[in-house]
């Protein structure tokens, strides 16, 4: 995966960002009525260089660490994640982009032609351990089908997930192992992640409609 010259060691190129069919960041325009701030920018940075300090606590042996980052918000805050790690420990972060698109059991169903990006890896992922990166838990499916991505491209030694929100409402028994939000939220409500590489600032909304079934 080529790297851009004006990116740190460590942060993969930036994918290109697409909707995800359920609000999860692909509106550029400001905050709307029916919209609460629930993490501004400090906190999701702050909120990121705590998950920074997890992984680095589980992680030590950095030379064995992958991250990969489900499209399209996952895939910036590993990178994000990525040049935390990096910046710290002046030792470059291995960092991967995954498309699902093919792998959910609702594929059929998003479009005739369902947008699929391109999956990058940064090598073998055998025997690493490797992080899953996505910023909205909802019912498990998605973190399913990247499961099942992951493995036909190798077979780790562990695989752990690290998410920016968990808003509950699991159907699947999936369970993160690093988690920067917490909520419950009830089904007339969604949750999502604006990222400066989005186009606009940093934030997480509240807001009404029906989530994506992520």
């Amino acid at each position: 995966m080529d790297l851009p010259q004006n990116l740190p060691r460590g942060e993969a190129a930036a994918p290109q960002p697409r909707g995800d069919g359920g609000g999860k960041g692909e509106s550029n325009h400001s905050m709307k009525s029916n919209q609460n701030l629930d993490m501004g920018a400090s906190e999701l940075n702050q909120t990121l260089e705590r998950l920074t300090d997890e992984i680095m606590a589980n992680h030590q042996n950095q030379e064995a660490l992958v991250l990969v980052g489900i499209r399209t918000g996952g895939a910036f805050l590993a990178q994000r994640l990525a040049a935390n790690i990096t910046r710290r420990s002046t030792r470059a972060v291995r960092v991967g982009v995954l498309d699902i698109t093919l792998y959910r059991d609702d594929w059929t169903q998003l479009s005739h032609k369902p947008l699929v990006g391109k999956t990058e890896l940064p090598g073998s992922i055998d025997d690493q351990e490797v992080v899953l990166v996505d910023d909205v838990l909802f019912t498990g499916r998605t973190i399913r089908a990247a499961l099942d991505a992951l493995i036909d491209y190798g077979r780790p030694r562990r695989i752990e997930l690290a998410v920016l929100v968990d808003r509950g409402g699991r159907e699947l028994p999936i369970q993160p192992d690093y988690v920067g939000r917490a909520m419950a939220l009830p089904s007339g409500q969604r949750v999502n992640v604006y990222l400066t590489e989005m186009g606009r600032p940093d934030e997480v909304a509240i807001e009404l409609g029906p989530p994506a079934r992520s």
